[in-house]
């Protein structure tokens, strides 16, 4: 991946977002990563300064968050003009088929479970930074 591609993680357990850091960094990858541990927090930087500036960015999606449904950010990301060709990855928790398929219907790129078990967390974020390694990332662009 590209240095130029922001990755955006809206993840609000700290001690998952430290691991998917970590693990993320492992990989090589030493892309600027901007955490936000809120819903509210992570939508208002995507639809704000954040998101609306040239450039490539990747955003990693909890579902489960305290204070908003990660699926209704990805509804509002994907509806968005400029935001809607960024590359969502959900990480979380649920794996439930019919929230699994909601996801892919609203456009998310990427879904995968977090594993319980600590090890098979980490080895899941440390495959998932190979696969960021090698991915491509459009240009966000308000004039698109």
């Amino acid at each position: 991946m590209s240095n130029s591609v922001k990755i955006v993680m809206i993840e609000d357990d700290h001690g998952h977002a430290r691991l998917i850091e970590k693990n993320i960094r492992r990989a090589n990858i030493s892309n600027d990563i901007v955490h936000f541990d809120s819903g509210e927090a992570g939508l208002a930087y995507l639809l704000g300064d954040g998101g609306q500036q040239n450039g490539s960015i990747l955003i990693l999606l909890d579902l489960n968050l305290p204070d908003m449904s990660g699926v209704d950010i990805l509804a509002k990301v994907k509806s968005d003009e400029v935001l809607r060709r960024a590359p969502v990855v959900v990480l979380t928790t649920t794996d439930d088929r019919a929230e699994i398929q909601h996801c892919y219907d609203l456009g998310c790129n990427v879904y995968i479970t977090k594993p319980v078990d600590y090890e098979a967390f980490a080895q899941a974020i440390r495959q998932l930074g190979l696969f960021l390694s090698v991915m491509q990332a459009p240009i966000i662009s308000a004039e698109s």
